[in-house]
């Protein structure tokens, strides 16, 4: 067939196809919930970063890029809280662990996470929360070690306004064409993101 999609290019077709879902949302009159809704998300679950769409909007406005950088920041440290619920009051009670592991992350990755937090907490929040490790394994396993409150938001805020923040000073400096960067080599950016989101595992492994 020749609309098939070869099988190794099968993850990065349905990723992009979750992509243009999510970056539709800009064209819309709801951008900006739904930025705030997708950051709350993938700060638990949801495998696509709010950043494809706060790049979208703020193209479209860029007076508005620290505004929306501010709601994703907002949406993305409230979903973390949310994480952290489901960690400490439904992993075990409700078998959540079942639905997480191994289809949202594996066991061998939250393992290392937790053992992360034996050692310093805010530091492994906020790595998470800035870099392209899963934000969400993070958030879901500091509520299952019951890590303080105070660490979780203290990490989640300078790490998740950073990085929403610099995006957006970008967007607002560059333009247009950061985003027919990402649209142009989505494919490579989603194989480099797969490298850096495992090469930071093994950097956090080595040094936290």
């Amino acid at each position: 067939m020749n609309n098939a999609v070869a099988w190794y290019r099968v993850p990065f077709f349905y990723l992009k196809r979750l992509y243009e879902w999510v970056l539709h949302w800009a064209d819309t009159a709801y951008g900006a919930p739904a930025l705030f809704l997708i950051a709350f998300a993938e700060s638990s679950f949801f495998p696509v970063p709010p950043d494809v769409l706060l790049i979208a909007l703020a193209l479209g406005k860029r007076s508005r890029a620290l505004y929306y950088a501010l709601i994703c920041t907002a949406g993305s440290v409230l979903g973390g809280l949310f994480g952290y619920f489901i960690g400490f009051a439904l992993w075990e009670a409700l078998q959540i662990k079942d639905l997480f592991i191994p289809y949202v992350f594996s066991r061998e990755v939250f393992d290392i996470v937790v053992s992360k937090y034996q050692e310093n907490a805010f530091l492994a929040v906020f790595t998470a929360a800035f870099t392209p490790i899963p934000y969400k394994v993070f958030t879901i396993a500091g509520g299952v070690c019951q890590i303080s409150i105070l660490e979780l938001l203290a990490g989640s805020v300078t790490g998740r306004a950073g990085r929403f923040f610099l995006v957006a000073g970008l967007l607002y400096l560059f333009g247009a064409p950061v985003k027919r960067f990402i649209d142009k080599y989505f494919d490579l950016l989603a194989i480099i993101f797969t490298v850096l989101l495992i090469g930071g595992f093994v950097v956090l492994k080595k040094l936290l």
